[in-house]
């Protein structure tokens, strides 16, 4: 994999990070800004909202940029919300960092996606998003015990700081990696805007979006209120909440993996061996959640199961928009976000019904048996393995803006194109 696509995943994993971490960090920031603790928990809701946002907003605004200007002005203003997080006495100030830093997130994401496809032949391309995501997944796993370990012997805003720095080295790895755009060029080689857009129209574009989004919510739905079911129905200490999350995140880096190494070849039997397993593991933790030893290893299995279906999704979301250059990873992305939002809003609802804090799981089940209900009938575009194509018309790596493309069925080693 090239050295830039490495890169570009350690800003994913530093993104990530920051996603996640505050979980740990709340209290300390309401003692330390003087605000109740349900207050500072409106960060979280604050970060949620610019991702839903964010995909395709700065993937519009930037869509004329070259491909290097747009990745290294979002992931700036990303640290640079991060270090005036970092100094700043006031809530509102940081809850406007915490949403400014959301929106350079899922922008980055969105281009980084797109970026990541022309790193590498067409037949590597699964492998590429699976590394770029990866970044993402390690962010569960590590990233944010360490930030919640750094922020409990220094200060939470010592780990705001470690987020800033984690991103230098994509700045360098953007700088060099990708080629600007030359003034000659102009915008020659931009599609469209409506264009890309009336892809949104193309049922097979809403098909995948949309399982993407309910496996996501899925995902959520289960793993927001994983920590109850531990403490409570498992009966464990709270120092188990960590190892189940850890596990859960090795299992999710062992899932985008997976899908990495299948999702070109035959994402068929991705969706055919990862849907059911999520079907019936999902009420299987309901149902054996007072079984320390079968809960954590259900975690896991339940994590390499979501993220190998969820990558394998997101490759065929920039599949079928491959005619949508500017906005195929802003489409990926927005329907990730969307699950992700909704997911733990309708699992939330259930906590007050008999099923207690078992509810979330068994809404898990149905939101992917929901899923594959959908998927059924179209199983064979699913199933039609393949690598991404090349946007239509687009020009030749390294040609100059007006070239004619290359045809479909020749591949070559792709450089990014602006």
């Amino acid at each position: 994999m090239p050295l830039t696509l490495l890169l570009l995943a350690l800003a994913v994993f530093a993104m990530g990070t920051s996603e996640f971490m505050l979980a740990g960090l709340v209290p300390d920031i309401a003692s330390d800004l003087g605000v109740p603790v349900g207050s500072a928990g409106l960060l979280t809701s604050a970060f949620a909202v610019g991702m839903i946002v964010g995909a395709p907003l700065p993937a519009v605004l930037a869509r004329s940029w070259p491909v290097r200007s747009g990745l290294l002005g979002l992931v700036l203003v990303f640290a640079a919300a991060h270090v005036l997080g970092a100094v700043t006495g006031s809530f509102a100030v940081l809850f406007v960092t915490r949403v400014v830093a959301a929106v350079a997130n899922a922008g980055f994401l969105a281009m980084a996606l797109t970026t990541a496809t022309r790193l590498v032949p067409p037949d590597r391309r699964g492998r590429a998003l699976s590394v770029l995501l990866s970044g993402t997944t390690l962010a569960t796993v590590a990233g944010v015990p360490a930030g919640s370990l750094l922020g409990s012997l220094f200060g939470w805003r010592v780990t705001f700081w470690a987020v800033a720095l984690l991103c230098l080295p994509a700045v360098l790895g953007v700088l060099l990696g990708l080629p600007a755009r030359t003034a000659r060029e102009g915008t020659a080689g931009v599609p469209d805007l409506r264009a890309e857009l009336a892809l949104l129209r193309r049922p097979r574009l809403l098909l995948v979006m949309l399982l993407g989004a309910l496996v996501n919510a899925a995902t959520f739905a289960g793993f927001t209120f994983l920590a109850p079911v531990v403490t409570g129905r498992a009966g464990l200490g709270e120092l188990w909440v960590p190892v189940a999350l850890v596990l859960f995140g090795l299992g999710s880096f062992a899932g985008i993996t997976l899908a990495g190494r299948w999702s070109d070849r035959c994402p068929g039997r991705v969706v055919a061996v990862a849907g059911p397993l999520l079907l019936v593991g999902w009420p299987a933790l309901a149902l054996l959640a007072e079984e320390p030893a079968a809960l954590l290893a259900l975690v896991f299995l339940l994590g390499t199961s979501s993220f190998a279906l969820g990558g394998t999704l997101i490759a065929r979301v920039l599949h079928e928009a491959a005619e949508a250059p500017t906005m195929a990873g802003s489409y990926a992305t927005a329907a990730l976000n969307a699950g992700a939002a909704a997911g733990p809003l309708v699992a939330a609802l259930t906590l007050r019904t008999g099923a207690g804090t078992l509810g979330p799981l068994w809404v898990s089940g149905l939101l992917v048996l929901g899923a594959l209900l959908v998927a059924l009938p179209f199983r064979g575009m699913l199933t039609a393995a393949g690598p991404m194509p090349p946007p239509r018309g687009a020009a030749r790596p390294g040609a100059p803006a007006g070239a004619p493309a290359r045809p479909a069925g020749r591949t070559r080693s792709a450089g990014p194109e602006d």
